[in-house]
């Protein structure tokens, strides 16, 4: 069902003037002053018979507000279903959420907020999950979304379709950096300032760049119209970050302790997010859908290629040692033992009860790609400063040493990797991966000792450049180039941004690179998609 609704109302209703971010974005003066409904309503963690909804309300008056909710099957809220009282508390900058149970199955819904002086919230939509035999569900899958870089356009495309029932996000919702650094000020994008201008390190910097990037209308429409499930990645914390640490956190910044806590706090207010670590979702007969956590509960520390070949000798044979002693280590872990034991029980009960598919919603690359011995002429033309040069340099060695060339993913953890595949295997469960992170697009073949396990959808970034920004090569000669050196790699595209739609039906799951025009202007324009697709019980694409 399509539902008609002006979009620059709707902009304009759901933000109260923050709808100026077309032309720049709103001032830390403007977001920290704004009363009333202040960045629209969203909806998220879908059951059979509930939903969560959400919003954000400023009082004139900095208190507690009580607000009432109303949920109807008809926009017009002709006949109220159900309703209940939400509190948009100053503890939780004036966030909102409520869970409301008692909904029917595989049913749309619309819902609104009601302030105490009588302001009425944006109307949102929102659909249950649905029970029973199940012939099609459509999901919208998005990752790496940073604002600087350009247009949300892949959210405002997503949410003009009707073919899609929930939203993915599989991470790094806002980027955690200062202005000017990812991207430098010569590569930002006109109207895409977010605030504060420093990095974001204490409660009220994560509060406020969320609050920023909440005000960009495209991802205002997204979460208004349809549900999300949503995970956290590094960024929503710090670059490449792990259980007790991260690559962008210093002494000097405080204790990575509190810093987690915060960002954590943060998100969990900004976003339509229970605060549940890890979750499922059955969607029917048709498949369950997983949802973990591989980034902050209790992921190892990532081993450094860098670090590894410093110095003096041989960086090959550096890196062998690397591979034959801690990157071999079995306790190295993305998801911690209790979680692992989640999964894996999860993965035989979705087989056990006779759902069709298992579907892995998570943050990183799960399939291997590697590269051949890159060529002089690849390294004498890189658009990267010195320390990215001295990456790819340890990337050449690593390739020679049957090293990963990324050790952020799972690639980085063989031996997580080999469990939760074998498990898989163990039940003959139908898995289908979908992961983001790498900004790039990717479709894989997962094996596990030699034998088919799954496969996996890689997703492109919203925004966030992928190797096409770093090396002086033609996109199509970069996939070519990694596909013919990695034998679980089916196709790549490492040059367009965008999000992917995934269709699940009993017998098939496709899936759809969706390509934006550009990201450099605000625009719903889109250019040739790719598409791919695998059959129940193959375990590898056609």
């Amino acid at each position: 069902m399509t539902i008609e609704i002006n979009r620059r109302e709707l902009i304009l209703t759901g933000t109260l003037g923050f709808a100026a971010l077309a032309i720049g974005g709103p001032s830390t003066a403007a977001l920290l002053t704004a009363t009333g409904f202040t960045h629209n309503v969203a909806s998220g963690e879908p059951g059979p018979d509930s939903i969560l909804l959400w919003t954000r309300y400023v009082p004139s008056k900095r208190v507690d507000a009580r607000l009432t909710v109303e949920l109807s099957t008809t926009p017009d809220f002709g006949a109220v279903k159900l309703g209940g009282t939400a509190i948009a508390k100053r503890a939780d900058d004036y966030t909102a959420r409520i869970p409301v149970h008692g909904l029917d199955p595989g049913r749309t819904y619309f819902y609104r907020f009601i302030a105490p002086n009588g302001a009425v919230s944006p109307v949102g939509r929102t659909r249950t999950l649905p029970v029973g035999p199940v012939a099609r569900f459509g999901l919208g899958v998005f990752s790496c979304a940073n604002m600087p870089f350009g247009w949300f356009n892949a959210y405002g495309h997503a949410a003009t379709r009707d073919d899609i029932d929930l939203m993915v996000h599989t991470g790094d919702y806002f980027y955690e950096f200062k202005q000017g650094y990812y991207p430098d000020a010569a590569k930002a994008v006109t109207g895409r300032q977010f605030e504060p201008a420093g990095e974001a390190i204490r409660l009220a910097d994560y509060r406020l760049r969320l609050a920023s990037y909440r005000t960009d209308p495209d991802l205002q429409r997204l979460h208004q119209m349809f549900p999300m499930i949503a995970q956290r990645d590094d960024h929503e914390l710090a670059n490449d970050a792990w259980a007790h640490g991260a690559q962008n956190h210093t002494p000097d910044e405080g204790d990575f302790e509190t810093r987690k806590r915060a960002s954590i706090k943060a998100y969990n207010e900004w976003l339509p997010v229970s605060g549940q670590t890890w979750s499922s979702y059955d969607i029917g007969d048709l498949a369950t859908i997983f949802r973990p956590e591989t980034r902050l509960t209790a992921r190892s520390e990532a081993l450094d290629m860098r670090a590894a070949v410093a110095g003096d000798g041989d960086p090959v044979e550096k890196l062998k040692l690397l591979r034959d002693g801690p990157l071999a280590d079995a306790k190295r872990t993305l998801m911690g033992a209790e979680q692992e034991q989640w999964l894996y029980d999860g993965l035989a009960a979705s087989k056990k009860r006779g759902a069709k598919w298992q579907v892995l919603t998570q943050q990183v690359l799960m399939g291997q790609w590697k590269t051949p011995p890159l060529p002089p002429e690849l390294m004498q033309n890189l658009r990267i400063p010195p320390e990215g040069a001295a990456y790819l340099k340890a990337i050449d060695a690593a390739t020679k040493a049957d090293v990963p060339p990324d050790l952020d993913s799972w690639a980085g953890f063989p031996a997580a990797r080999a469990r939760l595949l074998g498990a898989a295997q163990a039940v003959d469960a139908d898995l289908v991966v979908l992961s983001g992170d790498s900004h790039n697009a990717w479709a894989f073949d997962l094996k596990e000792d030699g034998k088919p396990a799954g496969v996996e959808f890689g997703g492109q970034s919203v925004t966030s450049p992928g190797l096409e920004n770093y090396l002086a090569v033609p996109p199509a000669a970069i996939a070519q180039f990694i596909k013919g050196a990695s034998p679980e790699l089916k196709w790549a595209d490492t040059s367009n941004r965008g999000y992917m739609a995934i269709e699940l039906t009993p017998d098939r799951v496709t899936g759809e690179w969706v390509f934006v025009d550009s990201v450099a202007t605000r625009s719903l324009a889109t250019k040739a998609s790719q598409k791919m697709h695998v059959e129940r019980g193959i375990k590898m694409f056609a």
